[in-house]
């Protein structure tokens, strides 16, 4: 702007010694309708069964969890349907201090961890619970905590939490994204960051 006097913002006489507005508080609703593919679908209706799912790669035998019907890394479609443990490892974690609206019975502070199950090349995300949260570690063993059977659905929301199994650590060259490529033949932990 210029600074002249037509560009200056010049309020009407009624609202001299008024305060000004800083903020505006809008209650804003998103609603979403999702339809999952076919291998989310196969994923979501094998959690209402207490299973966890995913597929197989054709090129290096790799498991990816959420199921996605590609492996993403190479461009190929991949139909493998493979059941894993409930079992698995904490990869990568963040311990939170700050309640999540709406979300009751969730005590703060909680810990969110990138859960790598037994046999999958990849993680997902879940809560740790079971221990303190400075307890929490990368490498520590875990194990699904599921929903009684009369709650199950079709939705991954089925497993609670993630609680510490008590069995020693994965160690760390070998944890988290590491995982898949620590357990190839002759691979050497220090080169698996490819």
């Amino acid at each position: 702007m210029s600074g002249d006097s037509d560009s200056e913002v010049r309020l009407p006489e009624s609202l001299n010694g008024v305060e000004l507005v800083k903020s505006v508080r809008t209650p804003i609703r998103l609603e979403y309708d999702y339809r999952p593919s076919a291998s989310a679908e196969s994923y979501l209706r094998a959690y209402a069964e207490k299973r966890i799912i995913g597929h197989r790669s054709s090129v290096d035998g790799a498991v990816f969890i959420p199921p996605r019907g590609v492996d993403p890394r190479h461009g190929v479609a991949i139909s493998e349907e493979v059941d894993l443990p409930d079992t698995g490892h904490v990869g990568n974690f963040c311990v939170t201090h700050l309640p999540i609206p709406g979300r009751k019975g969730l005590e703060v502070p909680y810990v969110s961890a990138w859960i790598h199950l037994d046999g999958a090349a990849v993680g997902f995300l879940g809560l740790v619970r079971g221990c303190p949260s400075d307890e929490v570690r990368i490498g520590m063993r875990v194990r699904a905590v599921w929903r009684p059977d009369d709650e199950l659905g079709t939705t991954a929301e089925n497993i609670r939490h993630w609680e510490p199994t008590g069995e020693p650590d994965v160690p760390l060259e070998g944890a988290g994204n590491r995982s898949f490529h620590a357990s190839q033949p002759g691979a050497d932990a220090g080169e698996s960051d490819a």
